[in-house]
């Protein structure tokens, strides 16, 4: 039978999702899963009896409280609902959607908004991280409308800054998880291939485009239309989530480990055209990225994904490190992938010992609440 349920959907960042008070979901957790899943109209790749849409950033939830702890005005988990899979992920965390908890958290009640912006202390209970969201407000409301763009979202918004603070070991409890800058990794099938695993803000691990044979400025339906490409893709992340402890079996990484680590193909920037046909020419930003989300290619690139770059091309001898121009600015790196540029910056001390210290990683986005109402949804519970 269907049964209802109060939700709102929202748009946060280049991303869509499913945003639900905690207090209207049932009190046994064991029971989201299935909810999620009939919600988004999972497994199905057009998820067409449902409210995702057929790709993953449009296919997620967020679960919203008032924090029970004082250092947090909100408690905030994130979950990956599966386009084509019976699968529902609750590690780590999504940048995007994050820039649309403030909004609800004041449009919900949850928050007393104050002229001109309201400060969001949120705590990612996946991550078990402090975010900053600044979020812009009139008359004590939410301001959507501004003069702020971003890659991959037509038109303007108002711009919600995100401050992470203390992003390392955000999954891994390490901002380089294996203890080294760059590792060799053996790929079954390919051999051997260079790779660095940096965690800030989410687990990435970073390969050299060049050498899996990509030139670094391929487009989303490129790559996913490259059946051997794409194994070969899977299979490195599947290795990596191996190497991090996520899972025992490589082959295991779709089932068991589908959002983390993210996978991200780097090279130096370069002229290239983006998915809407702007051609972007190199001296326009500082490092070329490609990243796998949920076995697919990114049609943008994730906001945590952006953090955790900028935090490896400050890291000496990581493969971004070595590609990334060296002028860049390292609080306003500038991204270029399939969507167009995006920036993304930290705030870093170094060490005694010679390590770096991350402190703050900082990204820009917009959002908009899109609807709020009641979802139905399939209760197969007896």
């Amino acid at each position: 039978m269907l049964k209802g349920i109060k939700c709102a959907l929202f748009r946060g960042g280049t991303s869509k999702g499913l945003f639900f008070l905690k207090s209207d979901l049932p009190l046994n957790k064991d029971l989201w899963s299935d909810i999620f899943l009939s919600l988004m109209g999972s497994p199905d790749h057009l998820q067409v009896d449902g409210l995702g849409g057929g790709i993953a950033t449009a296919s997620k939830v967020a679960i919203i409280s008032v924090a029970d702890s004082d250092k947090y005005d909100i408690d905030y988990l994130f979950a990956q609902v599966a386009v084509d899979k019976p699968i529902v992920s609750y590690r780590g965390n999504c940048g995007n959607i994050c820039s649309a908890v403030g909004p609800f958290a004041i449009e919900s009640g949850l928050i007393k908004a104050t002229d001109p912006e309201t400060v969001v202390r949120i705590h990612n209970v996946n991550t078990d991280k402090l975010i900053y969201a600044y979020v812009p407000t009139r008359d004590n409301k939410v301001m959507y409308e501004g003069n702020f763009e971003i890659a991959g979202v037509p038109g303007t918004s108002a711009c919600i800054k995100m401050a992470f603070q203390n992003p390392s070991g955000s999954v891994t409890g390490k901002l380089l998880p294996t203890g080294n800058a760059v590792d060799t990794i053996f790929i079954p099938g390919f051999g051997h291939i260079e790779a660095s695993f940096v965690d800030s803000s989410n687990p990435l691990v970073f390969i050299r485009a060049k050498d899996i044979g990509m030139t670094g400025k391929e487009l989303p339906d490129e790559i996913d239309s490259n059946t051997q490409l794409m194994e070969l893709l899977e299979r490195i992340r599947g290795i990596a989530a191996v190497k991090l402890g996520f899972i025992n079996n490589y082959n295991e990484s779709r089932r068991k480990s589908p959002t983390v680590p993210k996978l991200s193909m780097v090279s130096v920037s370069q002229k290239y055209v983006t998915t809407n046909g702007k051609e972007v020419r190199p001296d326009k930003y500082d490092i070329s990225c490609r990243m796998m989300s949920m076995q697919k290619t990114h049609k943008n690139y994730a906001l945590t994904g952006a953090m955790c770059t900028a935090s490896a091309a400050v890291i000496e001898g990581t493969i971004v490190n070595e590609l990334v121009k060296k002028d860049f600015d390292s609080r306003k790196l500038l991204i270029g992938h399939p969507g167009g540029i995006m920036h993304a910056g930290v705030e870093y001390q170094m060490e005694i010992d010679g390590s770096i210290n991350i402190t703050w990683a900082i990204g820009y986005r917009t959002a908009r609440m899109l609807m709020r109402g009641t979802a139905f949804y399939l209760n197969r519970q007896k």
